[in-house]
């Protein structure tokens, strides 16, 4: 028990280390790719052809399948928090690489995150055992957590097609929203995957239940609807910012989802809950904290040939200094003096 702990202990890290890595190369890449077409926060999809986005892309891969390795030994009420680790680890990348200043209030708002995440570990339920993917799907045909899939595919929705057009841009939480609330149902499929791989190996079959199938079609599905507007996300706002809210509602939803789909609170003390509802505030302290350090990115010039617009006027003197310019906008003495002379032409 304690060995299988271990190993998704020791995954689980490493996927966080991974993941947090990639958000840094992944945004070289979009910035790379931004400066020679539309950037994926317009909608362009330039990044598809820039080499860094793809090692980006790879490191990730990486992170997520020691990510999926580890739900197989180790409950994810405990694998999920420690995806705290990629916030440090994207924060410092970003610092150092992407000069992108992590403030002393940010380093607090990341200690925050940390502090809370590991109080969530510490009071976190066991695990209860299951014996098929059979069992999976009784849990999430059950009509509470097919009343929280409903709400999250329709708060999903909302935010695509009415506020994304509209406060992408500018809100961190439209494009954090989406990835968080469709990347819960992915923990949710992939958990399911991984149990029948598990159970698989150990000599129950489970590729027989066209429910592994489903999960694993559900599973796709979130997973590019994900990448997709978590793309956006490090294409238009500060990474250092990105990566701990994107934690923060990513595991609070997912904890969700799984207390609701495996009733993972029942049997649990009041003491206990209290510690879980005092590590969400504290995680969600900290990134309310490094929102608030937050400095705006400088957008990048797409139109090199966009006109500044310069108001210029000019008035004709009676004493012999016809040309004059009103302080709006410099011009060089020998621009002044060709108009000079071509006026005495």
């Amino acid at each position: 028990m304690y060995s299988s702990n271990l190993k998704g202990f020791i995954l689980a890290m490493v996927s966080s280390a991974f993941i947090g890595s990639s958000f840094i190369i992944k945004k070289k890449g979009l910035r790379k790719a931004g400066v020679n077409g539309p950037r994926a926060s317009s909608g362009g999809y330039g990044y598809l052809l820039e080499p860094l986005w793809w090692v980006g892309m790879l490191t990730m891969i990486i992170g997520e399948i020691s990510n999926f390795v580890a739900y197989i030994y180790a409950p994810a009420v405990l694998v999920t928090p420690l995806g705290a680790l990629s916030i440090i680890v994207s924060a410092v990348l970003a610092h150092f690489m992407l000069k992108e200043k992590l403030q002393k209030m940010g380093m607090l708002g990341c200690l925050l995150c940390i502090v809370g995440s590991t109080i969530i570990v510490l009071h976190a339920p066991e695990e209860r055992s299951i014996s098929s993917v059979e069992e999976i799907w009784e849990f999430a045909t059950q009509p509470a957590f097919l009343l929280y899939t409903a709400s999250a595919i329709a708060t999903a929705l909302v935010l695509i097609l009415y506020c994304a057009p509209r406060y992408g841009q500018t809100n961190i939480i439209v494009y954090i929203g989406i990835c968080s609330v469709i990347g819960s149902l992915t923990v949710m499929s992939i958990k399911a995957i991984g149990i029948a791989i598990k159970l698989t190996l150990e000599g129950t079959n489970q590729a027989k239940y066209f429910q592994t199938w489903i999960f694993a079609m559900v599973a796709i599905t979130c997973i590019i609807i994900q990448l997709n507007y978590l793309n956006m996300a490090l294409d238009t706002f500060n990474t250092a910012i990105v990566s701990p809210i994107y934690y923060a509602l990513f595991t609070s939803f997912t904890i969700l989802a799984s207390a609701i789909m495996f009733k993972d609170y029942s049997g649990q003390s009041a003491s206990s809950i209290a510690s879980e509802l005092c590590g969400f505030i504290t995680v969600l302290s900290g990134t309310a904290v490094l929102h608030s350090t937050r400095d705006p990115e400088t957008p990048l010039i797409t139109d090199l040939y966009t006109p500044l617009s310069p108001k210029v006027s000019w008035y004709i003197q009676g004493n012999g200094e016809l040309w004059k310019q009103k302080d709006e906008d410099e011009s060089s003495p020998s621009f002044i003096t060709i108009l000079r002379q071509d006026y005495f032409k």
